[in-house]
């Protein structure tokens, strides 16, 4: 005779399998792929309907990428052919800049550099004249650009230009959104390797 199964052995069993599904889908995602995980959290700056809204703001240093909320983007120089190399820890103090929707262009961004490169994770990163976004976490918010000329995981991070070269000289805060609107406070962080050094 066959001996049926409680209904809390069922549950415990179905649960299991679920556990070990998902542990093997997370193994085989995280392995291979040129690109890398996105660290939960990472958002996008959407505009209206879905989009992710890349334009720019001024300091001293020059016009720069900015998302549509004035936070400030990077690029890495350690990615290579379109692609990211910033994965774990480094995705955790640089998340890229993701869209779940389309990506538009505006101020001095051309809408013809704009570009997503699909992560091991399926995420969409967006990119600009081929160099992949990301913010950096020790930026307080919008208007600060804390994490310029960080070496951090062993490479150099920028503010990127409209041209979508790198810009290499010293900012901490800028009007955000190139409005107008007013820099961060005095007691924004400024340390260019904060965050990340020795990565």
């Amino acid at each position: 005779m066959a001996k049926r199964m409680s209904t809390k052995a069922r549950l415990a069993t179905g649960a299991g399998g679920a556990v070990g599904a998902a542990l093997l889908v997370a193994a085989c995602s995280s392995a291979g792929a040129a690109s890398s995980n996105s660290p939960s959290g990472a958002s996008s700056s959407s505009g209206g309907s879905g989009s992710t809204v890349i334009t720019t703001s001024s300091s001293s240093a020059g016009t720069f990428l900015t998302t549509g909320s004035g936070r400030a983007v990077y690029l890495w120089t350690k990615d290579s052919n379109g692609m990211s190399a910033c994965s774990g820890a480094c995705a955790g103090a640089w998340p890229p800049v993701t869209a779940t929707g389309s990506v538009t262009a505006s101020g001095g961004a051309k809408a013809s550099d704009l570009g997503t490169i699909t992560r091991s994770d399926g995420s969409k990163q967006v990119t600009y004249d081929g160099h992949p976004l990301y913010y950096f976490s020790g930026d307080s918010g919008p208007g600060t650009a804390a994490g310029q000329g960080s070496d951090g995981f062993g490479a150099k991070w920028w503010l990127v230009s409209p041209s979508g070269s790198d810009i290499t000289a010293a900012v901490s805060s800028f009007a955000a959104g190139g409005s107008g609107a007013s820099p961060a406070p005095a007691g924004t962080p400024s340390s260019p390797s904060a965050g990340g050094g020795g990565y």
